[in-house]
């Protein structure tokens, strides 16, 4: 029972990164068309202020990226054959390769190009799925990559009030554009669609996850890190 909680926990800490990611990625969407495809586009007006709001849901979840990773990082799952970020790796390569040969986007631009095509979607979800499979095991990948990871938290250890001001910050501006888009979809029968769903629902928990770690004050409880971690 025990092992099976470990990893329902692990499980859960990966879904808040790919919840994160795809956060990033719908606003991203967004942005791209209110900055270059379809500039001066206003979404969803009038029931967001401005475009600009998109930045907040992005800002958050990044916020949000490295506490949800230790959730499953404290955890000991155990591999099979390889480390996770392996997979992630894998699965990452693996999607790069049916977007560039199956879909009419771009790798480069799949994330900032606005495309409701089922084939454009398989290939995003499979992106941010191999992503969150490899930020969630990224200081395996190598020591330097551990050490710039623990040079930011050590960095981010020294302002914790001003992490955790940060976080409530954006994770309001994500919550505030998350309730004005389901109002908009409420009252506009054409915003009904399958992605302003997601963006208005992963937009609503990454505000959740912010206000969470804001209550069990994440930012005030990292640890010092070990001197033998000290390679930045």
């Amino acid at each position: 029972m025990g092992r099976i909680w470990i990893i329902a926990k692990k499980v859960f800490s990966v879904s808040l990164l790919f919840n994160a990611l795809l956060t990033i990625a719908c606003a991203a969407s967004v942005l791209g068309g209110v900055y270059w495809y379809y500039a001066p586009w206003k979404p969803f007006e009038p029931y967001i202020i401005d475009g600009a709001v998109f930045w907040f849901a992005i800002a958050a979840a990044v916020l949000s990226l490295y506490p949800s990773a230790m959730l499953g990082r404290k955890l000991h799952t155990g591999r099979f054959l390889f480390h996770h970020y392996f997979y992630g790796l894998v699965v990452i390569g693996c999607a790069a390769v049916y977007v560039v040969l199956f879909t009419p986007a771009s790798i480069f631009t799949i994330f900032i190009v606005f495309n409701e095509s089922v084939e454009v979607n398989l290939g995003k979800f499979f992106l941010l799925g191999g992503f969150a499979l490899l930020l969630d095991d990224l200081p395996d990948v190598s020591m330097r990559i551990e050490g710039h990871l623990n040079w930011l938290k050590d960095k981010a250890r020294r302002i914790p009030r001003l992490m955790g001001i940060a976080q409530a910050i954006t994770g309001a501006g994500a919550l505030y554009l998350s309730l004005s888009l389901l109002w908009g979809i409420i009252n506009v029968p054409q915003w009904v669609t399958l992605a302003n769903f997601i963006t208005c629902f992963s937009t609503l928990i990454t505000a959740i996850v912010s206000f969470v770690f804001i209550k069990r004050r994440f930012w005030h409880k990292l640890e010092l890190k070990h001197p033998r971690e000290n390679t930045h």
